[in-house]
């Protein structure tokens, strides 16, 4: 009889120390799912831009320093906010430089986390990008 009281104080036991950890396990899955959107909207960012700039039919538009060209997008990709969406603010630096080339700076926050993630990409006119 002792032995199964010590066994079940010992399980009482583990079992509540596993509980304390759910909080904060539930809390970085929904930081991770977050950032893991952010990147997500980041890298699609970063590829239009990229897309725009290497076809020599475009027009590029740069933005004035400080200035950058700022959008919101839902993670769940649609036009307008879904049940449950977060809104990710994205905003977009395209600057000139010497030698026929293009610096895109994007920067992505959402409400939860305002200094967000970053990203850079230097890109180049393809000459027979557009065919």
């Amino acid at each position: 009889m002792i032995e199964v009281m010590v066994s079940v104080v010992l399980i009482t036991v583990g079992i509540l120390s596993l509980l304390t950890l759910l909080p904060s396990g539930l809390r970085l899955s929904g930081s991770s799912d977050l950032l893991g959107r952010a990147a997500g909207v980041l890298q699609a960012e970063l590829d239009m831009n990229e897309i725009l700039i290497m076809n020599e039919n475009n027009t590029v538009t740069t933005t004035a320093l400080g200035n950058p060209l700022q959008k919101t997008v839902y993670g769940s990709g649609k036009a307008s906010a879904q049940p449950g969406d977060i809104p990710y603010t994205v905003q977009t630096q395209r600057s000139t430089l010497p030698g026929g080339r293009w610096l895109v700076q994007v920067q992505v926050t959402w409400p939860t986390n305002t200094n967000g993630i970053g990203e850079s990409l230097i890109v180049t006119r393809q000459k027979y990008f557009a065919q």
